[in-house]
């Protein structure tokens, strides 16, 4: 199985992220074909209180390199992509095989 992971940093305007990001953005990712699963994790101040470094990560699972490859340049992926524009922030964006 393979994972993007989305690393999103704290925006200006939290509330107005969460809301576009949980109304548009996240059912846009649920329409990708092939998406086994996907995840948002919402981070917490640390241990000792400190804010933490991004605001949000999402992870989107797919079976494998080649469908997450195939899925992305379907209409629904590409429109995933597109959509993030409107985020108003820059994500880090990583892949990796889960073990």
């Amino acid at each position: 199985m393979i994972a993007l992971t989305v690393l999103y940093p704290t925006p200006d305007d939290v509330e107005k992220f969460d809301e576009y990001y949980i109304g548009t953005h996240i059912p846009l990712a649920r329409k990708v074909p092939g998406l086994a699963d996907a995840k948002v994790t919402r981070f917490l101040p640390g241990p000792d209180g400190s804010a933490p470094e991004f605001h949000l990560m999402a992870q989107l699972f797919f079976a494998d390199a080649e469908e997450m490859g195939a899925s992305m340049a379907t209409e629904e992926g590409r429109a995933l992509v597109a959509d993030a524009a409107n985020l108003g922030v820059t994500p880090s964006m990583l892949v990796g095989s889960i073990e």
